[in-house]
């Protein structure tokens, strides 16, 4: 069997099924960039993203895991106005809190190996800011830090660990509400990640972590969104991520970084489509 109580390689762009021992808790934060500025309409529209994301993880039994993540985000959007002009709009701080727990349904031990199903349901709860305003008017919903709504979503993960590699795989869907008249699309997404140790090689006593190459895939699906009871023909539809990445693993911490690169986008009308997203970050348990 894997040991449980130790930091492990994990899924950087989604959960894992790996257990948070009891009693235990787990920070991760993570900081990401995102630049999405393939616009099919003739505005040039640019989005840019950053943000940080903290998570928090406690073990309340050994089975069961309770989560809370609560993002900061920067958002800045440029594009053409009436008579060729520039105009920048912008957006920051605290976003939408999301609270969840996760429950381990299955689980097969042996030396050296495990493989677990574990679903997970939550709510995400409107803690941003979704009434801001600039010169212009009220910011548009999606440029907003918050939703303004309560959204809960769910879904499975599974995680099959050994010595030299780790699979992870996820179905999640979170079905988003209405406020202030807006109502984004409901999302659906497939996730998978790998990751495999590089160094060392051949395990042996002392060596003081793991590097691990990582290789994740993002199939995210969101439906349209609805102003008014009124769908936007500009919004939603299917991407698919594929990301590389690093993970550095010790007994009590991870450092980590990933690229996620779109390789097809099939989006609705003028939706903005990506251009890439990064995230780096650092685990810790306690």
């Amino acid at each position: 069997m894997v040991a449980s109580g130790l930091t492990q390689a994990a899924p950087q762009t989604f959960n894992t099924a790996l257990p948070v021992a009891e009693g235990n808790v787990v920070l991760r934060e993570q900081f990401l960039y995102r630049k999405a500025d393939d616009d099919p309409s003739p505005a040039r529209r640019d989005l840019r993203v950053n943000g940080a994301i903290t998570v928090l993880g406690y073990g309340l039994t050994s089975d069961l895991a309770l989560f809370g993540a609560l993002p900061y985000l920067d958002k800045e959007f440029d594009l053409d106005g009436p008579g060729g002009q520039r105009i920048e709009r912008s957006s920051r701080g605290l976003g939408d809190a999301r609270l969840f727990a996760r429950y381990t349904a299955f689980r097969d031990d042996a030396p050296g190996r495990t493989f677990r199903i574990a679903p997970f349901l939550g709510v995400e709860t409107p803690t941003g800011d979704d009434d801001e305003r600039d010169r212009f008017s009220r910011l548009p919903q999606p440029l907003q830090s918050g939703s303004g709504s309560w959204d809960p979503f769910g879904g499975v993960v599974l995680t099959y660990q050994t010595l030299a590699y780790q699979l992870d795989a996820q179905f999640a869907y979170q079905a988003n509400t209405e406020a202030n008249g807006f109502k984004f699309g409901d999302e659906a997404r497939l996730d998978g990640s790998l990751q495999y140790r590089l160094w060392p090689r051949k395990l042996s006593g002392g060596v003081p972590g793991f590097l691990y190459g990582v290789l994740e895939a993002n199939l995210i699906h969101h439906e349209k969104n609805e102003v008014n009871g009124m769908r936007d023909a500009d919004s939603g539809g299917t991407q698919l991520f594929l990301s590389p990445g690093l993970q550095y693993v010790t007994r009590r911490w991870i450092i980590e970084g990933i690229v996620q690169l779109p390789a097809a986008q099939d989006l609705n009308g003028a939706a903005l489509e990506d251009d890439f997203i990064t995230r780096i970050g650092f685990r810790i348990n306690f």
